[in-house]
C-alpha cells in the first residue's frame, strides 16, 4: 500500500531547500516520491494520505542509545508516585539499583520514548546488551558509534538535538527515493522553531514505512 505523508513544511535534508506544503510518498518500507504535495498526489492518486501539522523531516539519530537504555531507568507510569515520571540517572539510578526484570521494562519504555522524540537511528557501541531489544523495535543502529560513555551534557536527555545542535547534525541522513522511509513530524512552524523547542514537539514517527509513534 502507498501512503503519502504531507505537512505544512518538508525539510528533506542533504542541503536541499525546504518545500512548503511538501510530501513524502511511502510504498511499503521505502520512499517512493518526494516533493510538493500536489505533484506527489497527482502521481499517486490512489494513495492514502496522512496530513500532519508542522514540519516533516528525516528521522533523528540518537548517539547515546546504549547509555540511555542501560544507565537510565525509565519509570513505569504505575511508579509515578514513588519515582516520578522523568528518567533516573546517575546517583538516582544507582540508588534504585533496578534488577534485570525491572530493567527489561525500562528498556521497552526507553525505546518508546525515543520513538516519541522522532528517533529512528541509535548508537549502541560494539558490546551493547540491548541490541536485540532495539532490533525488535525496528530502530536502526548507527554503525561504528563509540557511545559507551555518558553524554556530554549534565544528565540524560532523549532529545537528539541536545547534542546534534542543528537539523543537519541530528537527522540520520537526507530523504532519498528508494531509501528506507524513516521520517519524523514535529508540531512547529519551521526549522528555527524546531531547534528552539526540540524533539519533544514530535507528533509522529515513521520507521521503515510503519507509523510507530503518534501523539494522541
Amino acid at each position: 500500500m502507498l501512503t503519502i505523508h504531507a505537512a505544512d513544511l518538508l525539510l528533506p535534508g542533504g542541503g536541499r531547500p525546504p518545500v512548503p506544503g511538501g510530501a513524502v510518498a511511502v510504498r511499503d518500507a521505502e520512499i517512493a516520491a518526494i516533493g510538493p504535495y500536489e505533484d506527489v498526489a497527482a502521481a499517486h492518486p490512489s494513495a492514502r494520505v496522512r496530513r500532519w501539522p508542522g514540519v516533516l523531516t528525516p528521522g533523528l539519530r540518537q548517539w547515546h542509545g546504549h547509555w540511555l537504555l542501560t544507565r537510565v531507568y525509565h519509570p513505569d507510569p504505575r511508579e509515578a508516585d514513588e519515582l516520578g515520571t522523568e528518567p533516573l540517572a546517575g546517583p538516582a539510578f544507582d540508588a534504585l539499583a533496578p534488577d534485570a526484570a525491572r530493567m527489561a521494562g525500562s528498556v521497552r519504555r526507553g525505546i518508546q520514548r525515543m520513538l516519541a522524540h522522532g528517533t529512528t537511528h541509535v548508537g549502541l557501541g560494539p558490546r551493547s546488551d540491548v541490541r536485540q531489544a532495539v532490533a525488535r523495535a525496528g530502530l536502526r543502529e548507527v554503525p561504528n558509534a563509540a557511545v559507551s560513555a555518558p553524554p556530554v551534557w549534565d544528565g540524560p536527555d532523549l532529545d537528539p538535538f541536545v547534542e546534534g545542535h542543528d537539523l543537519a547534525g541530528t537527522v540520520h541522513g537526507p530523504l532519498i527515493v528508494g531509501e528506507p522511509a524513516d521520517l519524523a513530524v514535529f508540531d512547529v512552524t519551521d526549522e528555527a522553531a524546531l531547534l528552539a523547542r526540540g524533539a519533544r514537539t514530535c507528533v509522529a514517527t515513521v520507521l521503515g514505512g510503519r507509523l510507530v509513534f503518534r501523539r494522541r
